[in-house]
């Protein structure tokens, strides 16, 4: 009598779990992931061996590009924003709701208090597009907005997080060496005498082979 062969079936695998989880996983980065704010200006800084690095939080940095122009940012929306208030106050500007929050998102800004209003009105896009046309912040001694702006976060960080800030001087390399003295000693006549200078990082030089 012919023996009968058992009915074989491949396994199988539910695979909807799987699925449920990468559609999971793909929606928390979603939702968590903060796109950092395009920078008004880029710069190349020089180059050093230095590997100091700056803080982690509690940055304000001005930006010095190769058209002698400065701008300016922090790293916390909530000092900017009150940063703001103040140059408003200061400078007799007001700000609508909008206005204040576009400038929480901005990574830094260069332009004169008196056309900030009208920069924020612009979307994105057309912020990108003029930004490279903008006349940067004053820095001179009749109308040394740099030094407001900087007073401005500084006094606002400490009442906001009852912390100091760390200033970074962020310089093209191939900046004016005498724009770059200028912001130095602005801020020395304003008694800040703590800052510092960012440069990317070169290889060491390494002792010669004997």
């Amino acid at each position: 009598m012919p023996k009968v062969k058992p009915h074989r079936t491949s396994p199988s695998l539910d695979m909807t779990p799987m699925v449920d989880l990468a559609f999971l996983l793909v929606t928390f980065f979603m939702l968590t992931t903060q796109f950092r704010p395009e920078d008004a200006v880029v710069v190349d800084p020089p180059s050093s061996t230095s590997d100091l690095r700056n803080p982690d939080s509690d940055v304000l940095t001005l930006t010095i590009d190769d058209k002698k122009r400065v701008f300016f940012g922090f790293d916390k929306a909530a000092v900017k924003e009150e940063a703001l208030k103040s140059m408003g106050l200061k400078y007799n500007v007001s700000f609508t709701k909008q206005q204040i929050a576009q400038f929480r998102n901005i990574n830094s800004i260069g332009v004169p208090i008196k056309q900030l209003g009208s920069y924020l009105n612009l979307s994105g896009e057309e912020r990108k597009e003029i930004n490279p046309t903008l006349a940067g912040i004053p820095y001179d001694s009749l109308n040394n907005q740099m030094i407001d702006w900087v007073q401005g976060a500084r006094q606002a960080n400490l009442n906001l997080f009852s912390k100091q800030s760390f200033i970074s001087i962020k310089g093209d390399g191939a900046a004016d060496v005498q724009t770059v003295q200028k912001v130095i000693s602005e801020l020395q006549k304003a008694n800040i005498n703590r800052f510092n200078l960012v440069t990317s990082l070169e290889g060491k030089p390494t002792a010669a082979a004997e």
